[in-house]
């Protein structure tokens, strides 16, 4: 996580030193009065203050602001995005009495930056968000520690308020996370399938699940968390289009009920590592790619017959089932390869 940390003042220039080397990732910005003030490594920043906050809104994941709330909120204002894109944003005053998660508490991480400067300075944390002051877990906290997409952003308030108001959800994980997160507390009911769920009679419900269940339930009270555990395993030939890459990854994955939502990486041969059209789709999906030199892929024992057609390409027998057995640590292959058009596929996920 990149921190940003904002002094103004020869106080708080002290305290973002001490904040520094407690944070790693974090960096001091100072203007230019307070050069000489500062003994440990710190920026001085040339521009206005305003204008610095617009650059590191744009570069930072966390930005701790020491200096008055009024001054943070006037110069954030503009930037503010959602809640799923904005960087958390946490307010110390001078003295270091207080840090305060002012932005991004549950999804952005600002709580527990928050905290974790309160325990480097000696200040108070000052948390508002309604779970963490009822000593509740959130689902959208729950989702970011364990890196879970959150399928419809605005049902994480619906859940997280049937839950302050103590109305049974019932939830569906086979992780075993959220019972781990909520250890007793809050009105949940854990059950083994969607349909022992929704007979429950239970007013709301969260389902930890890497199928895309949009087309089959509509309800707002369902909160959809997807666990990133598939692999991609992708084959093409020189110069496939991007829309046809993900046309055929899109089809599949519609075809198995999967969300790309749970996909962690594309996984392929090193040879693919200037493919414009593999690489166009991972950039639109957010996803890495995971490059595999033939030697490694035909290590990996596969259920299909080689691949002539690969073998005389780049000398590997197969690209796309051992490339997301590879990536995905020998898991569950539950796509095997498919061929169409210019490019194969294969869906693994992650034990």
């Amino acid at each position: 996580m990149k921190i940003a940390i904002i002094a103004i003042t020869h106080n708080g220039a002290r305290l973002g030193a001490r904040l520094t080397e407690g944070l790693p990732g974090s960096g001091l910005y100072i203007p230019p009065k307070l050069g000489d003030h500062v003994s440990g490594p710190a920026t001085v920043f040339p521009e206005s203050l305003k204008e610095l906050m617009a650059r590191l809104w744009r570069e930072a994941d966390g930005l701790i602001c020491i200096m008055a709330t009024g001054i943070v909120v006037r110069m954030i204002a503009p930037h503010l995005e959602g809640k799923d894109r904005d960087p958390a944003v946490v307010v110390l005053d001078d003295a270091g009495k207080f840090a305060v998660s002012l932005l991004s508490g549950h999804l952005g991480g600002a709580n527990q930056l928050a905290e974790e400067s309160a325990r480097l300075t000696g200040a108070t944390p000052v948390i508002t968000t309604a779970t963490d002051a009822n000593g509740l877990p959130s689902f959208d906290s729950i989702a970011r520690e364990q890196g879970w997409a959150i399928d419809d952003l605005s049902r994480v308030k619906v859940l997280n308020s049937l839950l302050l108001e103590d109305t049974e959800i019932a939830v569906v994980d086979s992780s075993g996370q959220v019972e781990h997160a909520f250890r007793g507390r809050g009105r949940l009911t854990f059950h083994s399938d969607f349909q022992a769920a929704f007979r429950s009679g239970a007013k709301g419900f969260v389902f930890v699940t890497s199928r895309d269940l949009s087309a089959q339930v509509k309800s707002p009270c369902l909160l959809v968390l997807h666990p990133r555990n598939l692999i991609l395993g992708v084959g093409c030939n020189r110069a496939t289009s991007e829309e046809e890459i993900e046309e055929i990854i899109l089809a599949n994955l519609k075809r198995l009920s999967l969300s790309i939502k749970s996909v962690r990486s594309i996984a392929t041969a090193t040879a693919k590592q200037d493919e414009p059209g593999l690489l166009a789709v991972a950039e639109k999906f957010a996803l890495p790619v995971v490059f595999y030199e033939s030697s490694e892929l035909n290590a990996i024992r596969t259920p299909t017959p080689p691949s002539q057609h690969a073998l005389d390409a780049i000398g590997a027998s197969g690209v796309a089932e051992p490339a997301a057995l590879l990536a995905s640590g020998n898991g569950n292959l539950i796509l095997k390869k498919v061929k169409s058009g210019n490019v194969t596929l294969a869906v693994a996920e992650i034990p």
